[in-house]
């Protein structure tokens, strides 16, 4: 009789610690989520940890909350990686096919893919993940799955995202300290397209927009790979800042007007309304006009969509995606932002929504969980035993052990 799994997923954001952890029954259908924690992050700065001690401390009081919650201890996990030094770059890889009858093994999937990472990149860089877009046999290009086909010359293009080394130990010396094992990272926007980007929204071309506290997350998918991603400097936490300069307040006190009053256009609040700041803070005795909480929000929120922008005009897509964009992150709460985006982005848009779940914990179906929701459903979408010959290929070769052994055997190179 098959026996139950359990797997967790620990989004480690700017301004949360994030954790939920399914089951998962072969007998019962879709995976199911048991357990979803939300805990505020110390030590982190735009998506990095700048205190290991505080971030330890906010990982272990996250997964503490958790196992009370489940009753399962918690020892391994997908974590996410984020912040600005996350870069991608597309590069290609050419093998001959290793069978003398020309017929292409997985063996031969996972030799060109890793050919694909003969790139220069500095010293101080890591690869994160190698995603095949798509694979030319013999000069017929556009294949998607080479296995079982014949043929001589093989050839892959990949998209390749790479990080900072040094913040990429960081972030496992965290999860270490804590009592985590690491089973494999996965950069924070990918892992949210996992819990809310259909495939047919990836088939026709969409970016996943996931606006966090102290960066945005961008990933771009079009014939159901991914195109490009990128994790932009600004967030949230900079609307907070904002309004609490604008508003002469604490951050705390500017935290709760945002989530309180803030909205993205000034035609849909009353020009008169005056927020009393002594009803959220006893301490102050100000009154603001809501028209310049929205103005504040607004002007972050165009810089925001400029980033995103540039983002999509550096590979040709900009106003040219059919499935449009789909928000996810806390701050895409804001009452009014799809339509904003929509004039901002010259696209459609809407808030994502969790895909591949079931859930009776209403937690987890805020777009602030998609990240840690991702990492959980990751682990199935890019298994070993999946039909594909090039995902087996990608999961085996992003497999850790298999990096770690990549990389001994690489010391040895000259």
């Amino acid at each position: 009789m098959p026996k139950d799994r359990y797997i967790a997923g620990i989004d480690i954001g700017t301004h949360s610690v994030r954790v939920v952890q399914i089951k998962i029954d072969p007998e019962a259908g879709p995976p199911a989520v048991i357990g979803a924690v939300s805990v505020p992050a110390s030590g982190l700065r735009r998506g990095v940890i700048v205190d290991l001690d505080e971030a330890v401390s906010s990982v272990s009081t996250a997964l503490e909350k958790l196992e009370r919650m489940t009753g399962v201890q918690v020892s391994a996990c997908f974590a996410s990686v984020g912040g600005s030094h996350i870069a991608a770059l597309t590069s290609q890889g050419v093998i001959a096919v290793s069978k003398a009858d020309g017929e292409v093994s997985e063996a031969d999937i996972l030799r060109v893919i890793d050919a694909a990472q003969a790139v220069s990149i500095p010293p101080n860089r890591e690869v994160v993940h190698v995603i095949p877009k798509a694979f030319v046999l013999d000069g017929q290009g556009g294949i998607k799955d080479p296995l079982g086909m014949s043929g001589i010359r093989l050839e892959v293009d990949t998209t390749m995202v790479h990080a900072s080394s040094p913040l990429i130990k960081n972030l496992q010396r965290v999860c270490s300290q804590a009592g985590l094992e690491v089973e494999e990272l996965v950069v924070a926007p990918l892992a949210a397209s996992q819990a809310v980007l259909t495939r047919r929204q990836k088939e026709l071309g969409v970016v996943l927009v996931d606006i966090g506290a102290g960066t945005t997350g961008v990933a771009v998918y079009e014939e159901n790979t991914l195109l490009h991603t990128a994790i932009l400097p600004i967030g949230g936490l900079h609307i907070t800042n904002d309004l609490a300069i604008g508003m002469r307040t604490s951050i705390d006190t500017a935290e709760r007007v945002k989530l309180l009053y803030g909205h993205t256009s000034l035609d849909k609040v009353d020009s008169r309304e005056q927020i009393d700041l002594s009803k959220i803070d006893e301490a102050e005795t100000e009154r603001v006009a809501r028209s310049e909480v929205v103005d504040i929000i607004e002007a972050r929120l165009s810089e925001i969509f400029e980033y995103v922008n540039k983002e999509l005009k550096t590979i040709h897509r900009e106003g040219k995606l059919p499935a449009g964009v789909v928000l996810v992150g806390g701050t895409s709460n804001l009452p009014g932002i799809v339509e904003y985006a929509k004039s901002a982005l010259h696209l459609p848009v809407q808030l994502g929504t969790l895909q591949g779940l079931q859930t009776i914990i209403d937690k987890v179906e805020d777009p602030s969980f998609a990240v840690a929701c991702g990492l959980v459903l990751w682990s199935s979408a890019y298994n070993v035993s999946e039909s594909s010959g090039a995902s087996r290929a990608r999961a085996l070769l992003e497999h850790p052990h298999v990096q770690r052994l990549t990389r001994w055997f690489k010391s040895f190179l000259p």
